[in-house]
């Protein structure tokens, strides 16, 4: 089944591993706007996987489905790159957010709550939910997405020194030890959710099923638990 040219039998290979492309979609969809089609990401993943299939030399080591795991991924996320896939209006509202929870974290000295960013930001709570809802884990793309409103760089909006190496930046300690606080100190039911999400690699439906609420609730609070990220790491 391999030669020195990849997987000789791309077809064979397609059945074996589409639900390795189709796993890490849905994964991917946790944390991308509902703007986004599932059925997109699959597409992608499975040219990235034919990719993987053409390029693949077991002689390098790797076992062939961590080799494939890259390929997928990085035709997903280029993908999205190519695709206008978070709109202007998206990212008004996830900043509106982020000053809001930034404010009211400086003036009540704990995480605020979820009526009580609503009332500072003068929208009914239900606004408020459906903005998370339709944001839905978008910012977490932002470090393939450095281009945004009115071509402003991702990490000029983040106040980075224009000295810093952003490759740098992600390997620095002490980035990583604010990050890891930052997390820590979200409530208890965000916090359980990024670890089932990022760590256990859980889908929308299995985090609900854990934390007794629906999908669009699950989006909802992955949506304010990274705002809040963000906020917390505006100084980086």
């Amino acid at each position: 089944m391999y030669t020195a040219s990849g997987l000789n039998d791309k077809e064979q290979c397609l059945r074996e591993h589409s639900h390795l492309v189709k796993r890490l979609a849905h994964q991917m969809m946790a944390r991308l706007p509902s703007s986004v089609q599932v059925d997109d990401i699959i597409q992608a993943g499975m040219m990235g996987l034919l990719d993987a299939a053409s390029r693949y030399d077991e002689f390098y080591g790797a076992q062939f489905e961590t080799y494939a795991t890259q390929r997928i991924r990085g035709a997903m996320l280029d993908e999205l790159r190519e695709a206008d896939w978070l709109p202007r209006s998206l990212r008004r509202d996830m900043r509106r957010i982020e000053v809001s929870v930034s404010r009211l974290q400086q003036k009540l000295g704990r995480p605020p709550g979820e009526a009580e960013i609503a009332a500072d930001m003068e929208v009914t709570l239900a606004d408020y939910q459906q903005m998370l809802q339709a944001s839905r884990g978008a910012q977490l793309l932002y470090y393939e997405d450095f281009h945004g409103e009115d071509e402003e760089d991702f990490f000029e909006r983040f106040d980075l020194s224009g000295d810093a190496n952003p490759l740098d930046l992600l390997e620095d300690e002490r980035f990583k030890a604010e990050l890891a606080r930052a997390i820590e100190n979200l409530p208890e039911r965000e916090r359980m959710l990024m670890g089932m999400l990022y760590e256990q690699e859980m889908n929308l439906r299995e985090i609900g099923e854990v934390l007794g609420v629906g999908e669009s609730r699950v989006s909802q609070l992955h949506s304010q638990a990274v705002a809040r990220l963000r906020s917390s790491m505006k100084g980086y």
